[in-house]
C-alpha cells in the first residue's frame, strides 16, 4: 500500500490528530473491510449490495461516514498527487473502470467533484462503494457535494424512488440527506487549482479572500437561490455571457471568460476545476485553458457517445486527462476512439 501524500492542511494537522484519537476510543459498529467485500462482489449471482445488506448496517455507515465529514473544512487544501473525478451518476461500472485505470486507493488520492447518485442504475451501492472507501483512507479519498446530494434534485432524479423500492421506506434517504449537508463543497490543490462541482460566484468574485469558502456553516440545508452556496454546486461558464447572468436552468447563474481571468488573478489561481456538465470528450477547457470541465461517466445515461474523463495532477503540478471511450459490447473501436492521455503543459511556478 502507498504513502498517504495527500493531506489536509486547513487548521494545521493537530485538528485532525486531537479529533482522530478521541474516535479512536469509540468502538464502530460499521466493518468496511466487509462492506467492502460485498460491493467489489456486485454482479457475482447473490451477491447484491441492498439484498445481502440490512438497512440498520446501512444506516451506521452513514452515520459514520457524516462524522467524517463533519470534521473536514468546507474548502479542503490537498497537496498532489491526485486524480480529480467529475461527475459519475450511478455508473458503477465506470467508478470500477476508473480505479482500474489510474489506481485504487490509497496508493492513488482521489478528490470527486459531486454527483454520484440519480440517473444511473447503481446510485446506491456507487455512494456506498464511495462511502466505505472514504472511511478507510479519509485524508486520501475527497468527496465533495453536488447539485444532486440535495433534495431539491435527488427526490426527483431517482435517488429517493430507488431507495424506496428496495427498502420500502424513506429513512435511509433521510440519513442520506443529512450526510449530503455535512459534505465539504469545495477543494484547493497545491494552493492553486480550485475546485468545485458547479461554478464561480459574484459572491466569491467579491470576496476579500478565498478563505470565504470555508464560512459555511453546517448543516448546510439546500442552499438559497441566489446564494454563494448555490453557485458553487450549480453555476456554468458561459462564451457568451460577460460577468454574470441568470441561468437558463433557472437556478444560479452563468459566468464569462472575464470572470474566470479575474478570480484566477485575485486569489492567484492557475486553474479552476469544476464538473456539472456533459462534454463530449470528457474535459473541455474555457477561459485561454484557465476553467476546465470534467465529466467522468462515459455513455451518459446509456444514451450519450460521450467519453468520460479524469484529470490527474503529478507532484510537479503537471496536469494530464485519462480519457474513458464509452464501450459497446460487440462492437470494435476505431483506433482514433481508444483510451489516451493529453498532456497539459504545468502551470506557470509564481
Amino acid at each position: 500500500m502507498g504513502a498517504i501524500t495527500l493531506f489536509i492542511r486547513k487548521n494545521g494537522k493537530s485538528r485532525i490528530g486531537r479529533e482522530q484519537v478521541s474516535v479512536a476510543f469509540t468502538p464502530s459498529r460499521v466493518n468496511i473491510d466487509k462492506y467492502l467485500e460485498r460491493l467489489m462482489n456486485i454482479g457475482k449471482l447473490g451477491t447484491g449490495f441492498t439484498s445481502t445488506m440490512e438497512e440498520a448496517e446501512i444506516s451506521d455507515l452513514i452515520a459514520e461516514c457524516l462524522q467524517s465529514f463533519q470534521r473536514q473544512p468546507m474548502m479542503i487544501e490537498c497537496s498532489p498527487p491526485i486524480t480529480i473525478v467529475g461527475d459519475i451518476h450511478g455508473q458503477f461500472g465506470d467508478v470500477m473502470r476508473i480505479f482500474n485505470t489510474t489506481g485504487f486507493p490509497p496508493d492513488t488520492n482521489y478528490l470527486f467533484l459531486g454527483d454520484y447518485i440519480d440517473r444511473g442504475q447503481f446510485s446506491i451501492e456507487t455512494i456506498l462503494l464511495l462511502m466505505c472507501i472514504k472511511m478507510k483512507y479519509s485524508e486520501n479519498f475527497i468527496l465533495l457535494r453536488g447539485n444532486h446530494e440535495t433534495k431539491l434534485i435527488n427526490r426527483i432524479y431517482g435517488f429517493y424512488d430507488d431507495l424506496n423500492k428496495r427498502f420500502g421506506t424513506p429513512r435511509l434517504y433521510d440519513d442520506f440527506t443529512r450526510m449530503f449537508e455535512m459534505m465539504p463543497l469545495t477543494g484547493l490543490v497545491g494552493k492553486r487549482i480550485l475546485c468545485m462541482h458547479g461554478g464561480l460566484s459574484a459572491d466569491l468574485a467579491n470576496a476579500p479572500k478565498l478563505d470565504i469558502l470555508n464560512t459555511f456553516a453546517r448543516p448546510l440545508h439546500d442552499p438559497p437561490n441566489p446564494s454563494l452556496a448555490i453557485d458553487i454546486l450549480w453555476a456554468d461558464p458561459d462564451i457568451n455571457t460577460k460577468g454574470f447572468k441568470a441561468n437558463i436552468r433557472g437556478c444560479s447563474c452563468t459566468f464569462g471568460p472575464d470572470v474566470v481571468a479575474q478570480t484566477c488573478e485575485k486569489f492567484g489561481l492557475d486553474l479552476i476545476v469544476r464538473a456539472h456538465q456533459v462534454v463530449q470528450d470528457g474535459y473541455e477547457f474555457f477561459a485561454n485553458r484557465k476553467l476546465v470541465t470534467l465529466f467522468s461517466a462515459p455513455h451518459y445515461c446509456g444514451q450519450f457517445d460521450n467519453a468520460g474523463a479524469v484529470m490527474q495532477i503529478n507532484p510537479n503540478m503537471v496536469c494530464s486527462f485519462k480519457i474513458l471511450r464509452p464501450e459497446f459490447p460487440g462492437r470494435a473501436d476505431p483506433s482514433h476512439q481508444k483510451s489516451a492521455t493529453t498532456i497539459l503543459l504545468p502551470p506557470t511556478i509564481t
